[in-house]
């Protein structure tokens, strides 16, 4: 189930977690000993989280895990072979195309299905073919989400195979008629390019990495480049429109980000909602896998 975030008095949202209710092929099976272990659809997945640090709930399920990631080796497992030809999973009605990574990964970020309501809502509310940016857009969960609904999107990341890859995803949800530009680009420079060209959208989403490079070779550090990027995004979302402000840098919690969010925007912090990104399952653990932040323009 996937519920709604309702704020409380001073704004502060919990992201409706990611659970799995036979509608979504994603399930949380436990975590502990530094790791974490899922379903996605048809593989469980073994692979490093520093801050599992508790003794494993269900430790009779590990051996379940048909994909493994070591740091040192790799992925390992009797699933390896098949899913590097890639397969799918449903969330929230979109399927996306998923296959392990050299950095750990598969494809999908599941703490961001608490995110997908709220997004769903922003661009319903509005008039039909608002516009929206999203920067370090990925493999494109948000961006399918968003166009779906009726946005016209700008789907901006700095590595080429992950544009691939959400145009992959695109293909795969019948999406490719929908107005998306895929655009390989650096994050700050588009936004600056944008202010010059005088261009303003009605929404902007963004998930910074913690550190990166953009596509001219431009090296990213959150702590140094957010604050800017942020303020650039000022200039060019419009006055009632809306941000989504998602990090999973340590140290960057929910009233962290809260905070860069409204200084940058130059709102007071108590219109922001915000909350962690969290995966959980009713009889067991609960990750926090991030923070994020949001604003609607229109209760400003």
């Amino acid at each position: 189930m996937l519920p709604e975030a309702q704020p409380s008095d001073n704004r502060r949202a919990a992201a409706g977690p990611f659970r799995d209710d036979g509608a979504v092929d994603y399930e949380l099976i436990d975590a502990g000993g530094a790791a974490r272990l899922e379903r996605f659809g048809e593989h469980v997945v073994d692979r490093p989280y520093p801050g599992a640090l508790d003794a494993p709930q269900f430790p009779d399920r590990w051996p379940d895990a048909d994909l493994r990631f070591d740091r040192e080796t790799g992925w390992i497992g009797t699933g390896v072979d098949a899913a590097r030809e890639g397969w799918s999973v449903e969330i929230d009605g979109l399927r996306m195309e998923l296959r392990p990574t050299d950095a750990g990964q598969v494809g999908l970020y599941p703490e961001h299905a608490g995110m997908l309501p709220w997004l769903r809502e922003q661009v319903e509310a509005r008039e039909p073919n608002l516009s929206v940016l999203h920067l370090f857009a990925s493999t494109g969960l948000l961006t399918l989400t968003l166009a779906r609904a009726g946005a016209a999107v700008v789907h901006v990341d700095s590595a080429r195979p992950a544009i691939a890859w959400a145009r992959q995803n695109a293909i795969l949800n019948g999406l490719t008629e929908r107005p998306i530009r895929w655009l390989q680009d650096d994050a700050f420079g588009f936004t600056s390019r944008e202010l010059r060209r005088n261009r303003r959208y009605d929404g902007i989403v963004l998930d910074p990495p913690s550190y990166g490079h953009g596509g001219s070779g431009r090296a990213w550090r959150v702590e140094a480049d957010l604050v800017p990027l942020l303020r650039a995004c000022r200039r060019i979302v419009a006055s009632d429109g809306f941000m989504l402000l998602t990090a999973h840098t340590e140290g960057y919690g929910p009233g962290d980000l809260r905070s860069t969010l409204a200084g940058a925007l130059g709102h007071p912090a108590g219109v922001f909602e915000h909350g962690p990104l969290v995966t959980e399952r009713d009889d067991g653990p609960r990750l926090k896998l991030g923070a994020f932040a949001r604003w609607d323009g229109r209760s400003t």
